[in-house]
């Protein structure tokens, strides 16, 4: 019962933030909601001061919340399928270098760049964080979510490529990112003596190259059920069993469940969709697909601008992350820019793409929920406060500025 009564009353504050929003504000959709329910956050407080037990109460209740396994262990492989069932397979064979390059050498120079210049701003602040858990912050804050961004690049003209490839990037560094923060997580648990270079090089294979397989099985198993009926009310059930069924799987085998569920919606949402379904099923499936997708980012970003009422915030924590915005901006900038730099000779790159994909790569929930999985012992509360300053200028600052961003670079131009 506590759960349900949990989930209603998310579920009504998500609606009635998106109502207020769209009545009035007219911001892109998640941006509204995070931003109301920070607004709302800010309320609670100044009315605790008064009515303490109110504050006692929400606190009490976000708490109750376990934000990394709601986001990490359920909604993320809706997320994730929903994203991919709606993205077009021919174009991302086309971007495939740029996708590949974006979701893995970008997220891993990202998380080198990010770990080492936070270790030494933790020292010159004199904050006892050891090199590895740097490394860990910088695993946890790299992987993007410009899928947030998405309907705003499009409303400001950018070329149909490079819509490609920030959303094939969105979706697969998800994945290879939680890959590379659960390899060093393992490092910093275990010490760095205890680990070789071959067992990490093995986990990480084994995570990500389990994953793609389980999630290619997952896509050809559904496409061969689905192609023998005509019948919506069950190809939904099987392209919901698809993902529920298929991220136990990927969590009972220790393989990643999150790229999984990405090719496992790319097979869905073009070989399947295409030659095994009805018009009518086509039609049932994408709207379904889509009221999913936008309920749970609704959530997701509710519960984002909530979390601010259990952040611990200091005076120190606070000034440190403000001092690591600059540091994941120039992090991105260069991560996006040596792959440019390395695949220009054969691969078509947009007039400014690299502005586009510095400014557009906003951080979310997946950060904060993989900050809040990271024990004190390796300075998770430091990193809870500064992931979360971090996401709040990337979703309110970026998000707010990068139409007018990617208008004002003219990216039209190759």
């Amino acid at each position: 019962m506590q759960l349900y009564n949990a989930l209603a009353i998310i579920t009504v504050l998500a609606a009635l933030f998106g109502y207020i929003n769209y009545r009035w504000l007219r911001l892109p959709d998640i941006i509204g909601v995070m931003l109301i329910s920070l607004v709302a956050s800010l309320a609670i407080f100044c009315i605790g001061l008064i009515q303490p037990g109110i504050f006692q109460k929400a606190t009490s209740f976000i708490r109750s919340i376990d934000f990394y396994t709601v986001l990490i262990k359920i909604m993320l492989s809706f997320l994730l399928f929903a994203g991919a069932i709606h993205v077009d397979a021919r174009g991302l064979r086309k971007e495939r270098a740029s996708i590949l390059t974006f979701s893995t050498i970008s997220v891993l120079v990202s998380t080198a760049l990010v770990g080492g210049l936070l270790y030494l701003l933790c020292r010159a602040l004199h904050q006892p964080v050891s090199f590895v858990s740097c490394l860990l912050f910088g695993a946890l804050i790299s992987p993007t979510d410009p899928i947030a961004v998405l309907g705003i690049l499009k409303k400001a003209g950018i070329p149909a490529s490079l819509e490609i490839k920030i959303s094939g990037e969105s979706l697969f560094n998800d994945g290879i990112g939680i890959v590379v923060f659960l390899c060093l997580y393992q490092v910093a648990e275990a010490g760095i003596g205890h680990l070789s270079a071959s067992d990490v090089i093995v986990l990480f294979l084994r995570q990500a190259g389990g994953g793609l397989l389980l999630g290619a099985a997952l896509g050809y198993a559904g496409f061969l059920l689905l192609r023998t009926i005509d019948y919506y009310q069950v190809e939904v059930m099987i392209t919901l069993a698809i993902v529920m069924g298929g991220y136990l799987l990927a969590d009972k085998l220790n393989v990643s469940g999150p790229l999984a569920m990405v090719v496992a919606g790319i097979i869905t949402g073009n070989k399947t969709r295409v030659t095994a379904m009805s018009a009518i099923s086509r039609d049932y499936i994408d709207k379904f697909w889509s009221l999913v997708d936008n309920l749970l980012n609704a959530i997701l970003f509710l519960l984002i601008g909530l979390e601010m009422l259990v952040i611990p915030f200091q005076p120190t924590l606070f000034w440190l992350g403000l001092s690591t915005i600059p540091i994941v901006l120039v992090s991105r900038y260069l991560s996006v820019s040596i792959p440019i730099g390395l695949l220009k000779y054969n691969t078509c790159f947009e007039k400014n793409a690299i502005g586009i994909l510095t400014w557009g790569g906003l951080r979310g929930g997946l950060s904060v929920a993989l900050a809040l999985s990271v024990p004190v012992e390796m300075s998770g509360n430091l990193f809870v406060v500064i992931t979360y300053l971090v996401v709040l200028f990337s979703i309110i600052v970026q998000g707010l500025t990068i139409g007018k961003f990617a208008r004002k670079v003219s990216v039209n131009k190759p």
